[in-house]
Parts: C-alpha cells; sequence; structure tokens
C-alpha cells in the first residue's frame, strides 16, 4: 500500500544518485593547518599567561 502525499525524503531528480564532489587533498592540508593554528594560540595564550602572572608577582 502506497502512502500517496506523505514521502519523507525529497523526490529525486535524474536517474543516477550522485553524491556531492569533495576534494580529499585539500581536507587533509586543512585539518593539518587547523592543528598548526590551535597550537600556535594555546603556545601564545600560555606564554602570554605566564607573562602576566609574572609582572604581577614582581
Amino acid at each position: 500500500m502506497s502512502l500517496l502525499g506523505f514521502r519523507r525524503t525529497p523526490p529525486r531528480r535524474g536517474a543516477s544518485h550522485r553524491r556531492s564532489s569533495r576534494h580529499r587533498g585539500v581536507g587533509a592540508v586543512d585539518r593539518w593547518l587547523d592543528r598548526a593554528v590551535d597550537v600556535a594560540v594555546i603556545t601564545a595564550l600560555l606564554v602570554s599567561g605566564s607573562a602576566l602572572v609574572l609582572t604581577r608577582l614582581m
């Protein structure tokens, strides 16, 4: 029995199922850049925080 008018998925367009194209090589570079930026930001926060603490103690 068909449930007319109660489709959960949008209607299909075209005969073939195509997934969105993704560039795999770019994703790997992006992950490494994100990690490098994370390390740089954390390092900068630690250095500036320790410098602030040292200047307040002296």
